[in-house]
């Protein structure tokens, strides 16, 4: 009995990897999601950034988000108050990237200055009330594009850089740890734009480059690219990890997200929203759902697509509801317990949805 079973399961991956994941899934009868009108709201707009919002992050105790702004501060927000616990002045005004460490207690950012550097939130200010930097983390021959600890370790940390490269580093020396790509034939040929290390193995870890693919790798083996995903016909501006930690998600300039697995390299899905003008808006940045069921993908025309992973079909727009962002979506993230979606925007702004109605989390 356990041999057939084996066989039928076999054939079934078999036929995945030869069609879709959405075309598979509806001739198993499944049906999409659907969104009433108090399933996902604007709850909350985070207000006090005076430039363009580039980056954001949860902590992982789900209450306080930190953002990175054109106007040269990160700010930490309490999520559930609007309060802002922290405004730490910038030495270098271009950022680009902002993390939280996983204890909650640091924050880290990176930009043009090539450096990242780390604020501890529970340091004295200075006379002038600013927050001195903890640690500069400095190697990068480019910009820091982004930048996400190691899970579980406030010690270490990845970024990734115009430089080509990904670095991960101590944070306790200051000192690279290693450096994928570079010189290394399997690396990336242009600027690294994104990584997301996997929640289910934090050795691995992908990223998204201005070359067209996202690599996979083993923190283990600088010296190459477990894999390289090939598909996109544009930067991939942002890369996330499925929460099963087999697959990943992509976002990039030609428009369109897709779903890659890990194992065998296949690409198993496109999510894309054709548009009557043949002017596909590039995506930004892309979160998945607490199950990985639900997509978010932000766009530099201030949609905010929620994509049903499953059938590849879109369904909410949540830049077409009330109270909706007024400019380009350029980073979002969902709160740890998936509980609640933050998108920012160039309207200098943050905003956070939350799931309602007869449903807390997808």
């Amino acid at each position: 009995m356990h041999n057939v079973e084996r066989l039928v399961a076999g054939r079934k991956r078999l036929l995945l990897l030869d069609t879709d994941v959405a075309g598979y899934a509806r001739s198993q009868g499944k049906t999409p999601v659907t969104f009433g009108p108090t399933d996902l709201v604007c709850c909350r707009t985070l207000q006090g950034h005076t430039g363009k919002v580039y980056s954001l992050d949860w902590t992982p105790e789900r209450n306080r988000i930190v953002s990175a702004s054109q106007d040269g501060r990160l700010i930490v927000w309490n999520a559930l108050t609007s309060q802002k616990t922290h405004a730490i002045k910038l030495p270098c005004a271009w950022v680009m990237t902002c993390a939280f460490s996983p204890s909650g207690q640091s924050v880290a950012c990176g930009g043009l200055d090539s450096v990242c550097s780390i604020f501890n939130l529970n340091s004295q200010t200075d006379r002038d009330g600013n927050l001195p930097v903890t640690r500069m983390l400095s190697g990068h021959k480019g910009y820091v594009s982004s930048c996400q600890y190691v899970p579980d370790e406030d010690s270490h940390l990845v970024t990734s850089s115009g430089d080509q490269t990904c670095v991960l580093w101590d944070i306790t020396t200051g000192l690279r740890t290693s450096v994928f790509g570079g010189e290394f034939q399997s690396g990336h040929t242009a600027d690294v734009l994104s990584i997301s290390i996997n929640g289910s193995n934090s050795r691995m870890f992908v990223s998204g480059s201005c070359d067209s693919t996202a690599r996979l790798w083993d923190m283990r083996v600088a010296s190459r690219a477990v894999r390289t995903f090939h598909g996109h016909e544009g930067d991939v501006n942002s890369v996330k990890f499925f929460p099963d930690g087999n697959r990943f998600g992509t976002g990039s300039d030609d428009g369109t997200c897709r779903l890659f697995d890990i194992r065998t390299g296949h690409q198993l899905q496109v999510y894309y929203q054709p548009h009557g003008d043949n002017d596909v808006p590039p995506v930004t940045s892309i979160a998945f759902s607490i199950s990985g069921r639900l997509l978010f993908a932000g766009y530099t025309n201030g949609d905010c697509y929620v994509w049903d992973t499953l059938l590849a079909k879109m369904v909410l727009n949540l830049g077409s509801l009330h109270n909706s962002h007024d400019a380009r979506i350029s980073c979002l993230g969902l709160s740890a317990d998936g509980s609640a979606l933050c998108t920012g925007s160039s309207d200098t702004n943050l905003k956070i949805w939350a799931f309602g109605g007869h449903r807390r989390v997808i």
